[in-house]
């Protein structure tokens, strides 16, 4: 959901209710577009987090502390001498528009009491944070726009502020269901797009939730709409708006199938209901994870790139190998023909005619007759001699790509996993791991540096709890799949992972309890998540007891083998399962 008025509203309605009385203890521009304010509220000490950067603009409450610069900027120090220790009394949002307007009391140097306005707006590559004197008159800005800059108003001290209005769009918690019908038949184009251009702080993933909530295609022109359906369409469209301004909100974050966040919300979305989806208390919590989930994941795919080129690269190549190498040893099934053909010369070789090219015997094997093509030129014993020597050559070529072939299947399985590692991956640590496993198995060149950064890595397997309160551990990469299976496992401990696919390790630590059915369940879910299988509806699991685990040697790391096993075959659903951090 884009930061829209309807997200902004909520979050209103929390400052208000968590910052209001409060006092502005200390004001710190943290970046150029940035300004973090520490305040004392009544519920303790909160901070402030206000960005107008024009690709991310926010604000929240965050639990987070960032550095200032050691000179303070201009407008940083304007506000300091003004509202710095001034009490908040305050905090609106006009209409729906996506502007916070924060009023805050203070004594001037005369001490006498006075009010200034602080008045956020969050527009995108338009959003400034604007100074206001009790009049609504611009002390200044944390950008100064000029007629130059905007023929629509310009944001300079001593000028009126105002908000523009270059949209017409009308205040949705203003209007009732005739209005809306109203609205929207006069428009023009698909519905979705009708309803979030008629009406101010509807985002466009907001207006296709309401069309799917009345069970309208969001794609229908809106002449399409017959008079009933415009009705119940505007009935949903009013209920929600009433949720709004009774302040009903519900704060949830959307996981697609890789558990990257790319939604979050303030109602509950209903076209978002087959992702996983988390839960907060409140929008500030939920602001602030999106992003730092959002940001982190940036990050580690950033980092991760020349990992994955390098495997795709690498896959590439085996994926044409092994294909070849099939091709090939298809070829070598004729090898059995040849051998046949070559006894049968050796035991009717003797009533075969010279210069004959073909011979018609009775294959003792089947007692069915068959052609054997002959060299004219050679002997039946010198024709039965090419024959062997065909079918040894297509014996050895069998043996030798048969080996082949299970070294390349064993490289692909192995590279597929470390992509799937990648995937899993959270932080830097994880993907120092996944780089050291390149350099052991030969991928990547090992640097003397990589030993040092490996004794420092604080990377752990993810940790779940069941239902029935049993740990869960698992594994983020193959290191981490060796280590949890042979170094934190004890033998009545329960072993898991998706079978004959890459996937990653799965630890049920029993405390040598009989494990309720719930927690294998929960357990095989995780495996089959953690898997190539995920996108799958239903993945197949191994599950055994830790000591009947084995490691082979020499074998890549986190490969492993069991010779006795019970199989259940499970939804990759793990939505239901509590992470421990």
């Amino acid at each position: 959901m884009a930061f829209d008025g309807i997200t902004i509203h909520a979050l209103v309605n929390e400052l208000n209710t968590k910052l209001s009385g409060g006092r502005l203890n200390k004001i710190a521009q943290t970046e150029k577009d940035e300004i973090l304010c520490t305040i004392k509220a009544p519920g303790g000490q909160l901070r402030l987090l206000l960005s107008v950067n024009p690709t991310l603009p926010l604000a929240y409450i965050t639990s987070s502390n960032k550095p200032a610069p050691l000179t303070a900027p201009m407008f940083c120090m304007l506000l300091r001498k003004h509202i710095n220790n001034g009490r908040i009394i305050e905090i609106t949002q006009p209409g729906l528009e996506r502007i916070i307007c924060i009023k805050i009391e203070h004594l001037d140097e005369l001490g006498d009491l006075c009010t200034k306005y602080l008045i956020v707006e969050l527009m995108g590559k338009h959003s400034n944070i604007i100074f206001t004197d009790e009049n609504h008159v611009i002390l200044d800005s944390i950008k100064r726009i000029h007629a130059g800059l905007s023929s629509v108003r310009e944001v300079l001290p001593g000028r009126d502020y105002f908000i523009p209005n270059t949209t017409n769009k009308r205040n949705p918690l203003e209007v009732n269901r005739d209005d809306f019908v109203a609205d929207i038949k006069s428009g023009s184009g698909i519905i979705g797009k009708s309803v979030y251009r008629t009406y101010t702080g509807i985002s466009p993933v907001l207006a296709e939730e309401i069309c799917e909530r009345a069970g309208i295609d969001s794609a229908l022109p809106v002449s399409d709409l017959s008079d009933d359906e415009l009705l119940h369409l505007g009935t949903i469209f009013c209920n929600l708006m009433d949720d709004v301004k009774s302040c009903n909100f519900d704060y949830n974050i959307y996981y697609d199938d890789k558990r990257i966040p790319f939604e979050y919300s303030v109602v509950p979305f209903i076209i978002f209901s087959k992702y996983e989806c988390k839960s907060f208390e409140d929008a500030s919590d939920m602001l602030e994870t999106y992003y730092a989930e959002k940001n982190n994941h940036t990050r580690i795919h950033q980092k991760s790139a020349d990992l994955r080129q390098l495997i795709n690269t690498i896959l590439e190549r085996d994926y044409k190998k092994y294909d070849l190498q099939l091709k090939q040893l298809e070829d070598t099934k004729k090898r059995d023909k040849y051998k046949i053909y070559g006894e049968l010369l050796n035991v009717y070789g003797y009533d075969i005619e010279e210069g004959a090219t073909s011979a018609i015997l009775l294959n003792y094997y089947n007692n069915e007759e068959i052609e054997v093509p002959l060299d004219k030129d050679l002997s039946p014993h010198e024709n039965s001699k090419k024959y062997f020597d065909k079918y040894n050559k297509l014996k050895r070529t069998h043996e030798a790509l048969s080996e082949l072939i299970t070294g390349t299947r064993k490289e692909i399985e192995h590279l597929e996993s470390i992509l799937i590692s990648l995937d899993i991956a959270t932080d830097y640590d994880d993907l120092l791991q996944i780089r050291e496993e390149l350099a052991l198995s030969g991928y990547t060149r090992k640097t003397g540096q990589s030993n040092n950064k490996m004794r420092h890595i604080k990377s752990k397997p993810l940790h779940y709890l069941s239902s029935d309160g049993y740990d869960i551990y698992v594994g983020k990469n193959n290191i981490q799949n060796e280590e949890l299976t042979f170094k934190l496992a004890n033998g009545n401990d329960w072993w898991f992972h998706a079978k004959g696919i890459p996937g990653s390790h799965v630890i049920v630590k029993s405390g040598g309890d009989e494990l309720p059915d719930r927690t294998f369940e929960e357990a095989a879910a995780l495996a089959a998540y953690y898997s190539k299988g995920k996108n799958q509806e239903k993945v197949e699991i191994d599950y055994v007891e830790k000591k009947a685990v084995k490691k082979v040697n020499g074998s890549a790391p986190g490969f492993v083998i069991y010779h006795t096993n019970y199989s259940m075959i499970i939804s990759p659903d793990i939505s239901g399962i509590k992470e421990i951090g």
